[in-house]
């Protein structure tokens, strides 16, 4: 199969042991990404599969009606990204394991990275020291502080194993659902939503991005949490309603943010004003990006595009597409 890869900002992939198992297709690797939709067209003109970079691109019916080869579109996670009802329509499979082989590690070192480089001012103290002015100010520990979990998922079970090793106390929130399960669990749930933002010294979001959570950290919610309070988001920035942490942080509730993902990404605007604004700590969506995780992804990725070639798709999201 002619086989295009898209967003593979770092020519990483190739590099990588799971890049053997496209031997025999041929393969072409886009190394930087294509935000105009014409353009892209002619890219992929001959593709008959593309394998998406987490969501990076956008799929809409509009790019799908410019790709009359195209036949499949492998990637892994949830799709908020794709035109699943377009990609119907115009013939093409989607396959996407939803990774319920277990949590990401990486994504859940980074969230924890984030809380200690919150709490213990770690980008001021660094950029201080190597100004020669030495300490800056005084940061606070995390053991004995609450945090609060929103989204009760593996990754955010396993950000809990790490917090209760530094000793601090998890609370939750979730869905009905998600805090019954919590409850069976033996885990602690806040008393009310309000509770859980005002209570908690640091909020981490780790909920999946639907059109059901789009949105669902209010405004409301932020001016529950204490000026000293830190809110960590390592999902997805739809999470939070449009323009409310730039609001709550100008608020001073939370008094700091610590986040790895934006509503444009990439995100190269410096003067954008909430990755300008002095209480936020950010990394570039870098929660997953490691040779290991990447490696563990794409055989997944790529086991798909083996299975459609053979004729055995798996990890169907719309399988009326196929044949």
């Amino acid at each position: 199969m002619k086989v295009h890869i898209l967003d593979d900002w770092f020519d990483t992939l190739r590099s990588l042991p799971c890049f053997r198992m496209l031997d025999g297709h041929e393969v072409t690797v886009w190394t930087d990404h294509e935000p105009d939709e014409e353009a892209l067209a002619r890219r992929l003109a001959e593709a008959e599969c593309v394998v998406l970079f987490r969501e990076r691109t956008k799929i809409t019916r509009g790019l799908l009606e410019r790709l009359p080869n195209l036949r499949l579109i492998s990637q892994r996670g949830t799709w908020p990204h794709v035109d699943v009802e377009a990609c119907t329509d115009q013939g093409v499979l989607l396959c996407s394991n939803t990774g319920g082989d277990g949590a990401n590690y990486a994504a859940a070192e980074l969230t924890f990275a984030l809380m200690l480089a919150a709490m213990r001012q770690l980008p001021q103290q660094m950029a201080s020291v190597k100004a020669g002015n030495w300490q800056m100010g005084v940061g606070r520990s995390l053991r004995g502080r609450v945090l609060g979990l929103y989204g009760y998922g593996r990754l955010g079970r396993v950000v809990a194993e790490y917090a209760r090793v530094f000793g601090m106390q998890v609370v939750w929130w979730a869905s009905e659902a998600g805090r019954a399960r919590v409850l069976a669990d033996g885990e602690t749930v806040a008393e009310s939503r309000a509770a859980f933002f005002a209570q908690s010294d640091i909020v981490s979001l780790h909920l999946r991005l639907t059109p059901e959570t789009r949105g669902i950290v209010t405004a409301e919610d932020l001016a529950q949490m204490s000026p000293r309070s830190v809110l960590v988001n390592t999902s997805r920035a739809g999470l939070i309603a449009p323009g409310a942490l730039l609001a709550a942080l100008e608020a001073g509730h939370p008094g700091q943010a610590a986040v790895d993902v934006f509503d444009r990404e990439p995100e190269t605007d410096a003067t954008d004003p909430l990755l300008a604004h002095p209480n936020l700590i950010a990394t570039p969506h870098t929660g997953y990006v490691t040779e290991d995780e990447f490696d563990k992804q794409f055989s997944d990725i790529f086991a798909q595009v083996n299975a459609y070639a053979e004729g055995s798709p798996i990890h169907m999201v719309n399988p009326s597409a196929f044949g």
